[in-house]
């Protein structure tokens, strides 16, 4: 079905695809911004319920107020950490979400497809689930087209449904900032910071029930 080469372009953008945190103010060209969309679009959805809106911010106006936003929980968050974690977790930058030229929030709307979704009247759940691999998707495009992506994930939801006039019911389930930069890393940033390290495969993996490693 895939060609040697195919395949290999899969593989690679999955295991070079990062979380950017700086970008430069280039702008995305539209048919660009459409294929991203189009990716996320694509994304595999429990009982076909497609559940994502995305809310497209060019404005720089409503991107200094989400980066207020972040940045508030940000702070609230870091009293959780001690010492060097502490310091680690204050440097993450919110100011992306200032520096690149499009912020992309994508929404979940629980009420889509009714209240009789196949697959998600036994796991509610799973319409976020669903809107994380249109996520996925988009990101993954993203990295294809040569740009970064950074998901802002912390953030109190009202707070972005105000700043943003997302209807109470629709879930806010990130904040994707999009653009180019000169440095994309070639690990996770939290490992470069050594924040924590990726963890070895093996001990993730059980034979037919809990426990029983391969």
């Amino acid at each position: 079905m895939f060609s040697k080469e195919e395949k290999e372009a899969i593989y690679k953008v999955i295991e070079t695809r990062r979380d950017v945190r700086t970008f430069l103010p280039s702008p995305i060209s539209e048919d660009v911004i459409q294929r991203l969309l189009e990716a996320a679009h694509h994304g595999p959805s429990v009982g076909f319920m497609q559940p994502w809106n995305f809310v497209l911010i060019t404005s720089q106006e409503v991107k200094e107020r989400l980066a207020w936003a972040a940045d508030k929980e940000r702070r609230a968050l870091a009293i959780h950490y001690e010492g060097e974690k502490e310091s680690s977790f204050l440097r993450l930058k919110v100011e992306g979400l200032k520096e690149a030229p499009l912020t992309i929030c994508v929404t979940c709307d629980p009420t889509r497809g009714g209240s009789h979704v196949l697959g998600r009247n036994s796991i509610p759940e799973t319409d976020s689930l669903s809107t994380a691999c249109a996520i996925q998707n988009m990101w993954l495009a993203a990295c294809a087209e040569g740009l970064a992506m950074g998901w802002v994930s912390f953030y109190k939801k009202n707070d972005i449904r105000d700043i943003l006039a997302i209807p109470p019911h629709v879930d806010p389930i990130a904040l994707m900032s999009v653009g180019y930069t000169e440095n994309y890393p070639s690990k996770p940033i939290l490992e470069e910071a050594n924040w924590e390290r990726r963890r070895c495969l093996a001990d993730l993996i059980f034979d037919d029930k809990w426990g029983a490693r391969r």
